[in-house]
């Protein structure tokens, strides 16, 4: 992160650029697991009060302040949760991909380097159980209360101790927390709404995606060289 914000616009300029046109078609939590479809609903059919599907009251806290932290709400879009982020995060850790349908959970797992991608012996939803359980101790030991307690300037800097890999993280670094917290943030924002983020097409409208189809090719006449301004589609508006 920079040193002076949470990089909302350097994290959404990047991954605008590669990942909204993959999702026109998919939107997985990671690459080895698609959003499992059982848990998609139509966009605004979600009650004011969202019934959470695996993560507990606490883990929830957490989850609604960081993707708040990361996605403020501003003159651009509404913040991570108003967009529905949590609430991604939440179908997404209680289905297939949280479950860690597609990962090899024989072992050994040693220590490994970097480069070879996720070694941990837990499932996706016992990693972001435990990792929430540790940033809020270390956010008492530093700052005296729980993460979603602190006030904004606080969360950012707990936020960017995290990303630094110097929180103190027992079993794992908190730099691999914050970077599974930051991808799978990005995707429930850029991913169709259909399940459960990206909102009312939010983040689509900011960065000007037209969502489905995935083909414009009766439309190239008529915009080559101009925005296209219509509004951007779902795989609701198709249902």
């Amino acid at each position: 992160m920079a040193d002076d914000t949470i990089p909302r616009r350097n994290f959404l300029k990047g991954a605008a650029a590669g990942t909204a046109a993959a999702l026109a078609t998919v939107a997985p939590a990671q690459t080895q697991t698609p959003a499992p479809a059982a848990q998609a609903v139509p966009p605004g059919d979600l009650p004011e009060a969202h019934a959470w599907l695996t993560l507990n009251a606490t883990e929830a806290a957490f989850i609604v302040a960081a993707v708040d932290t990361l996605i403020p709400a501003d003159q651009l879009s509404p913040s991570g949760s108003d967009c529905g982020v949590a609430v991604f995060i939440d179908r997404q850790l209680a289905g297939a991909y949280g479950n860690g349908a597609r990962l090899y959970r024989q072992g050994p797992f040693p220590k490994a380097k970097p480069e070879l991608g996720y070694q941990l012996a837990l499932t996706p939803r016992e990693f972001f159980r435990a990792g929430v359980v540790a940033a809020n101790d270390f956010t008492r030991r530093t700052y005296g209360k729980e993460f979603d307690r602190l006030g904004e300037a606080d969360r950012e800097a707990a936020l960017k101790t995290m990303e630094a890999g110097k929180a103190g993280f027992p079993g794992f670094s908190s730099n691999m927390f914050f970077d599974a917290l930051l991808q799978i943030t990005m995707e429930g924002f850029f991913a169709d709404p259909i399940y459960g983020g990206n909102r009312d097409k939010a983040s689509w409208k900011m960065v000007g995606y037209p969502g489905l189809p995935a083909t414009y090719k009766e439309e190239i006449k008529t915009y080559f060289g101009k925005k296209y301004d219509k509004p951007p589609r779902s795989i609701a508006d198709f249902s």
